[in-house]
């Protein structure tokens, strides 16, 4: 990593705000099941990476690694995508499997972070306390609300930048151990989805083992003592290979999952 592409910057604040703009405008109206916000993320930095990547085949291929699949609470995820472009300014098109692996491993814990201040403690402070004074017949309830709000889009935008800033720092600081850092920010991410499986993908298998008096539940007593969540782990095993075998599309996995699932419960073999 060159001295010169560590401190050439290609964007300008405008373009910093235009796509943080873009990003939050269209964060959840093209959310989809397949990659979650990345149509999103890409619609928000497709400008800021044209201008990154003046050449065709670099600029495809960093769009083409920003569809993949993200999902963190919108608000921190200005922190990753300023961060992100940062990065591939630096770096170019040297950075962008990097900049995949970073977001990955990140979008875990912000989302924790980010769900915990602002989906909860946020809204219901504010929200508490605006909603409190409106059903006294207070307008300024409403007032603190809008200008609660507007000052929270400030701060977004801020968070764009601040995130654009410390992907530089972050770039410039790392130099040579950026690779240690990659690979540990890609065990972060697959120990984040590994813990999503339990509290995300729900099996249950009523059958229960009969002999005499003795009764036997199969998944409670054999397979979760086994492991815990053993089924879904390996449904999402199977799931995984499926994707990663290319032979069929995940509009077809969802189908075959649907089927699967009628077939199985039509014959006991799993409930709700």
């Amino acid at each position: 990593m060159s001295n010169e592409l560590k401190t050439t910057e290609k964007l300008t604040k405008k373009d910093i705000n235009n796509a943080a703009l873009r990003y939050m405008f269209m964060a959840c109206n093209t959310f989809n099941y397949e990659n979650q916000q990345g149509p999103a993320v890409v619609y928000g930095l497709n400008k800021a990476l044209r201008k990154i990547h003046p050449d065709d085949k670099d600029y495809q291929a960093s769009l083409n690694s920003h569809f993949n699949y993200f999902n963190t609470t919108t608000p921190m995820a200005n922190i990753l995508l300023g961060a992100s472009l940062a990065m591939e300014e630096a770096d170019g098109a040297e950075a962008i499997d990097t900049v995949q692996k970073f977001k990955t491993g990140m979008m875990g814990p912000l989302a924790g972070v980010g769900d915990t201040l602002i989906w909860v403690l946020y809204p219901t402070i504010m929200g508490s306390i605006s909603g409190y004074m409106g059903l006294q017949g207070n307008p300024i309830g409403a007032i603190i609300w809008l200008v609660c709000n507007f000052l929270f889009l400030l701060f977004r935008f801020k968070l764009f930048h601040i995130g654009h800033t410390s992907g530089i720092k972050l770039v410039t600081a790392l130099g040579d151990k950026l690779s240690v850092f990659t690979e540990a920010a890609s065990i972060m991410g697959l120990t984040v989805v590994g813990a999503l499986i339990p509290s995300v993908v729900h099996v249950n298998v009523p059958i229960t083992f009969k002999t005499g008096k003795v009764k036997l539940p199969i998944q409670s007593e054999i397979l979760d003592k086994i492991m815990p969540a053993l089924i879904p782990a390996v449904l999402t095993f199977v799931i995984y290979k499926l994707i990663a075998s290319k032979k069929f599309s995940t509009t077809q996995i969802i189908f075959i999952i649907i089927a699967f699932a009628l077939v199985c419960s039509f014959f006991g073999i799993l409930g709700v």
